[in-house]
């Protein structure tokens, strides 16, 4: 069976006003697919009143702690010391979360615990990958 993280973490949600709103985000990551991460953003801070989830590789958030990085519907950068933002891109418009860094950071930590960087491929399991690859997962 594979090993899945839950991290709960504190964000900010930036309004197109400036300001700054408490939301409580949960983070996760599972071996059964290394390559990813999951945030999952509650039903009030949504257009729609619905929960939103959002998939995106890991790589990606461990890179835009650093540096500007990201293309396409997600996007991270560094902003200052102990901040990082993440930009989302959806079709009802662009969201702008910053999260204190070292929570990012403890819960790749513990990502890296589970599966090394490096080896994801090896904990990947083939059969299931091509399964939800063909749509039969």
């Amino acid at each position: 069976m594979a090993v899945t993280l839950e991290q709960p973490a504190r964000a900010r949600l930036i309004t197109p006003e400036g300001r700054e709103r408490g939301l409580p985000v949960v983070l996760r990551y599972s071996a059964a697919d290394p390559l990813a991460i999951q945030m999952t953003f509650p039903s009030h801070a949504a257009l729609d009143g619905v929960e939103v989830t959002w998939i995106f590789a890991r790589q990606l958030l461990e890179d835009g702690m650093s540096a500007p990085a990201g293309s396409g519907d997600v996007h991270v950068w560094p902003c200052g010391r102990a901040r990082t933002v993440l930009e989302f891109h959806s079709h009802q418009g662009v969201a702008l979360v910053q999260f204190d860094k070292i929570a990012l950071r403890r819960f790749l930590s513990r990502s890296y615990a589970v599966v090394p960087a490096g080896g994801e491929e090896e904990s990947m399991d083939l059969d299931t990958g091509l399964s939800r690859l063909l749509g039969g997962v």
